[in-house]
């Protein structure tokens, strides 16, 4: 028969027991955490507006600040002007040579011929004379060079003419369409940097974190706005190496946040192959030299207002949890 007193001992063992058993069960720990969209800068340019909050939720497309764009403007003006000059420039070449520099070509060729034939005709003269030592050698060398230049000259100016007259080469053409494609390219290059300028949330959700303010000039890449998004959040987990056998992708989880009675449902939706260290929050005991796996639960749609960076731990349902 059970007295008051026996049932205050069997309480009492109970409570001794209770922390102990709490202390050696295996724990996933971590934080409840926000799938984050980083928006980087375009361009090193200032800050001319800023048009939402910290803490802010905007929809997608919503307008978060807006850069400078005299200078981006005026790059993107000079790649639209260079796409009209390549364009010309093509347009010449397919229109072929004109009329005019055929015409000056056949005269330059009609006057190399005039100056061949007159230089020929001296060096034809000088050529007795100086069989006959009536001139000097030299000067007879000088008549004949300057026959077999001229002659060189009618050769070259032939060329030419024959060069306009059967028209610009399918290679120079191509390489026209070449050079106006690579306009083309940059100055669509630049009117996609030119929008960048106006960032617009690429997704539904709040804003985190503006590291700069208005009027600053951050560098390229550097994050101007911070956004989580998604309709709840995750609970990113540390899973001990004994339990991690019996942790599975879509397994279901009861998540358990600090400051909160209840437990959150959730479902594991990735959990890493690769161990890691047990992270600082989790050394405890004889868990400070095993090793842990990173794992991400994906909470329900209950768990959209709770904060980012929540201290959490999880029980798999099914497995090793607590």
């Amino acid at each position: 028969m059970t007295t008051p007193g026996n049932r205050f001992l069997v309480l009492a063992m109970g409570l001794v027991l209770l922390p102990g058993c709490r202390h050696d069960a295996p724990q996933a720990l971590g934080t409840l955490e926000f799938d984050r969209v980083t928006l980087p800068a375009p361009v090193a340019e200032r800050i001319v507006s800023i048009d939402v909050r910290e803490g802010q939720r905007v929809e997608a497309g919503a307008k978060l600040l807006t850069l400078e764009r005299t200078r981006t403007g005026a790059q993107a003006q000079a790649a639209l002007a260079e796409v009209q000059r390549q364009r010309e420039v093509l347009a010449e070449l397919q229109a072929g040579p004109r009329s005019e520099d055929i015409a000056q070509a056949r005269a330059n060729l009609n006057a190399a011929q005039a100056q061949a034939r007159d230089a020929s005709a001296y060096y034809a003269r000088l050529q007795p004379l100086g069989r006959r030592q009536l001139v000097a050698a030299a000067e007879v060398d000088r008549a004949r060079a300057a026959a077999g230049n001229a002659q060189a000259q009618v050769r070259a100016a032939q060329a030419a003419l024959a060069e306009l007259e059967h028209g610009t080469r399918r290679e120079q053409i191509a390489q026209g369409e070449a050079a106006l494609q690579a306009a083309q390219a940059q100055a669509e290059a630049e009117q996609a940097t030119l929008q960048k300028l106006d960032l617009v949330a690429p997704r539904a959700g709040r804003v985190d974190s503006i590291p700069y303010k208005l009027g600053d000039q951050a560098p390229v890449g550097a994050p101007l706005v911070v956004m989580l998004v998604g309709d709840a959040p995750y609970a990113r987990v540390y899973v001990p190496e004994p339990i991690r056998t019996s942790v599975a992708v879509g397994q279901r989880a009861r998540v358990f946040v600090d400051g909160r009675d209840a437990a959150l449902a959730g479902t594991v939706r990735m959990i890493r192959s690769e161990p890691s260290f047990t992270p600082y929050y989790a050394l405890a005991g004889e868990d400070a030299a095993r090793l842990s796996y990173l794992a991400e639960i994906q909470l329900d749609k209950d768990a959209a207002a709770l904060p980012a960076g929540v201290p959490l731990r999880v029980e798999f349902e099914g497995g090793g949890g607590q």
